[in-house]
């Protein structure tokens, strides 16, 4: 995919128009528009200047789909545990596009970008998903799509996939983020209204 050059969005409309989007054509983020996104991710906020973030880059289709069989695994493992999350087991729900062979998590993006813990502390979790937001932000300013992959997690940070990825024993896989090019519209979802708790004058 040739280097993408930044729209002419607004923060606001960034925050707006982002989607997570659950289908992408089969092509690579080039290494540059990485960069660029990584830049943005590392711009985030982080407490006590910790910046305890670090980065996996996936783009190898054959190891995407192992990640991807072994997460569905995980997951059909677990399904009792995480039932309120996708509908009841056997609805033809997430649960049965997890037993679908042909089925990837990561929605067939030809990029996956890891964000990592490399430190310990309160605020190291939340760092990394204020970091992932921004990466999120960026791609949709560049014309990018992008989506959580929450399913990903616990096959990430076992001791096979570490070793792979050279993530070290103590760092922790926090956000998998798939990157690319969309297949097709993604329709707005509609959100409730924020719910105030609270609001002294």
């Amino acid at each position: 995919m040739s280097q993408l050059k930044p729209t002419s969005l607004s923060a606001l409309d960034a925050i707006f128009m982002r989607r997570s989007v659950r289908s992408y054509e089969r092509r690579k983020v080039d290494d540059a528009t990485i960069r660029a996104l990584l830049d943005a991710a590392v711009a985030a906020p982080t407490a006590m200047h910790m910046e305890p973030w670090a980065f996996v880059i996936v783009q190898d289709e054959a190891m995407l789909r192992r990640y991807s069989d072994a997460a569905k695994r995980s997951w059909i493992n677990e399904a009792a545990q995480h039932e309120g999350l996708h509908g009841p087991r056997g609805t033809g729900g997430f649960a049965a596009r997890l037993a679908d062979p042909e089925f990837s998590i990561f929605y067939d993006a030809g990029t996956l970008i890891v964000i990592c813990a490399k430190a310990a502390g309160p605020f190291v979790t939340a760092d990394c998903w204020l970091a992932a937001e921004n990466l999120m932000l960026a791609a949709c300013a560049l014309g990018l799509a992008t989506c959580c992959i929450g399913s990903a997690v616990p096959a990430l940070n076992t001791p096979e996939a570490k070793a792979e990825l050279q993530i070290p024993a103590d760092v922790l896989a926090v956000v998998p983020i798939v990157v690319g090019v969309p297949a097709g519209g993604s329709p707005e979802v509609p959100r409730k209204n924020p719910d105030i708790l609270c609001w002294k004058h």
